[in-house]
């Protein structure tokens, strides 16, 4: 399966941003190439803006199709 720019990720530590972020929750990423090198993510928090968050606090899931584009679809 070829990789898109959108990526799912599951927050795994919401430490200091509890109003944004949601633990075990999927968010949907954006690609960075530079916040990549400096070790952060570009998610669509709850607000529903692309802001950067350390990578450390996501895991990227990849999960089958249908699933997948159902989360897109909700997104």
């Amino acid at each position: 399966m070829a990789r898109t720019s959108k990526r799912l990720v599951i927050c795994l530590d919401n430490k200091g941003y509890e109003a944004s972020l949601e633990r075990r929750k999927i968010y949907l990423t954006l690609p960075d190439a530079r916040a990549e090198r400096l070790g952060q993510i570009r998610v669509i928090d709850e607000s529903g803006e692309d802001y950067l968050y350390d990578k450390d606090a996501f895991l990227e899931v990849s999960l089958p199709l249908s699933v997948r584009r159902a989360v897109l679809q909700a997104a």
